[in-house]
């Protein structure tokens, strides 16, 4: 399996290359080169799998043995989810009325994000130690993505982690989460901005290819391939838990609807499509709405600001990964995303193609929410369900209650735990839960480095990038 760039001027990439990039050197995102098409008989042999046993079938398929050999990816893998709190990882929890939610939120920070994360800090680990190099990676972070990534590589040798939040954009626990993990390779910066604001430097920092090879700068955002790879065992056994075996010779469809920000999971649910899994995804958003106005209307444009909601981690007016969708639907055109990339980039904005909008809607829908429906999606399902959803969560539950299901199956991908969103709790006065490991992070002390609005973010990030390659010498 080789990777190229969607903008079409890298291409025969190995895995190994993939891993240790952010964006590529064209400013693309990196996809397969093939999207492999699965039979009736594989998916059928995959339906028998448990949780890990899919990321490892989905992994073996993208990653070639020479790569990595197929025994120390299984090895991997099994490190990598060591410590969740389940031993199945992941758990379908079945609700009123048809309400399937899988909770992927059990692993060490209570976020989805440790799911690809985790897997990720063990393959670097396999490179770095293989080929006895040492890596910094830069990670912006709208809430849960920054704890995910530390915990990945606290205190791994050979391995310095740069993340970058959002001043006030983070839950309190998300922020703790970040800011109290004292291990000398792990490097916290609080921003004066957005998050958007900070994917913009770092695009700046991953343009600097000789930066970039000098530093050997990485990112584990979903920009990388990686991140992407592992969730797609999200929609694989949320299809095969919601699916029962007798019916699934007949592949009947599944709507899946997930709570978007960024865009990576709608994107792996993407490729799931277009490897033969019989999915409907709907992309659902809070107030930050460019996705649901690029599925409803074609209009992929930039709005004036990004609003703070109750649903931070989803917060975004540009998400990235939308990149990888279009290429996908485009039929890997490369030469046209190029085009409407570099046109958004420039102006903000850009009108979909009829024919790409139409190939997209067929499989994506989209619904937005406020943060009034938020609240009333978290307290009816509580009321109905003695469940606690957490906001994003909530984003996407929000479109069973909109739209109360005849005979379709629907999962609900939940994203994180409702434990890390107290002060949303209170505000719907509903139960507090803390888990002790939470309740523990108030003791902590913090540390962090503030840059100002006015700071030049760039500047201060390029300067702690050569300090910490100094400290190595």
């Amino acid at each position: 399996m080789h990777y190229c760039s969607t903008r079409g001027s890298v291409k025969g990439w190995n895995f190994e290359q993939v891993l240790f990039s952010g964006f590529a050197p064209d400013g693309g995102l990196f996809m397969p080169e093939k999207i492999p098409e699965l039979n009736l008989t594989t998916l059928q042999r995959w339906s028998k799998f448990n949780y890990v046993e899919l990321v490892k079938e989905i992994c073996s398929v993208f990653i070639s043995s020479e790569d990595i050999p197929h025994s120390d990816q299984s090895d991997l893998i099994d490190k990598a989810f060591c410590h969740f709190q389940l031993k199945e990882v992941v758990h379908l929890s079945k609700l009123k009325d048809g309400l399937n939610v899988l909770e992927l939120w059990h692993g060490p920070t209570m976020a989805f994000k440790d799911l690809g994360m985790l897997c990720l800090g063990q393959f670097l680990r396999y490179f770095l130690k293989k080929n006895g190099l040492q890596a910094t990676i830069i990670v912006g972070t709208s809430g849960d993505t920054g704890s995910a990534a530390i915990e990945s590589v606290r205190g791994m040798n050979g391995v310095d982690i740069i993340v970058i939040y959002p001043k006030g954009r983070c839950t309190k626990v998300q922020e703790l989460q970040m800011t109290t993990v004292t291990e000398n390779n792990v490097h916290v910066f609080e921003a004066d901005g957005t998050s958007d604001d900070i994917d913009v430097i770092l695009r700046k920092l991953f343009a600097d290819l000789a930066f970039v090879k000098e530093h050997i700068l990485m990112s584990s955002n979903s920009i990388n391939w990686f991140r992407i790879l592992v969730q797609m065992a999200h929609f694989f056994y949320g299809y095969f838990q919601c699916v029962p075996l007798q019916e699934l010779s007949s592949l009947p469809l599944l709507e899946v609807v997930v709570p978007t920000g960024g865009a990576g999971n709608i994107t792996a649910g993407c490729i799931a499509v277009k490897m033969g899994l019989p999915l409907r995804i709907v992309s659902t958003v809070n107030e930050n709405d460019i996705i649901f106005r690029t599925i409803k209307h074609g209009d992929f444009s930039l709005a004036s600001s990004v609003k703070h909601t109750l649903a931070p981690a989803i917060d975004i007016q540009d998400p990235y990964n939308m990149e990888r969708v279009f290429w996908l639907f485009s039929g890997m055109d490369n030469k046209l995303i190029k085009e409407m990339m570099e046109e958004f980039h420039s102006t903000g904005k850009i009108k979909l193609q009829d024919s790409l909008h139409s190939k997209i809607s067929k499989i994506i829908s989209s619904c937005s929410v406020t943060d009034d429906g938020i609240m009333q999606t978290m307290k009816r399902c509580w009321k109905e369900n003695h469940y606690l959803l957490c906001p994003h969560t909530a984003v996407a539950v929000s479109y069973h209650y909109k739209n109360p299901p005849s005979h379709q199956r629907r999962c609900f991908l939940a994203t994180a735990s409702a434990a890390k969103f107290q002060e949303v709790l209170k505000q719907a006065d509903l139960p507090l839960e803390i888990p002790a490991k939470i309740a523990a992070l108030e003791s902590k002390q913090t540390r962090k480095i503030s840059m100002e609005k006015s700071a030049n973010w760039e500047s201060i990030l390029r300067e702690k990038i050569k300090l910490i390659q100094m400290r190595r010498q």
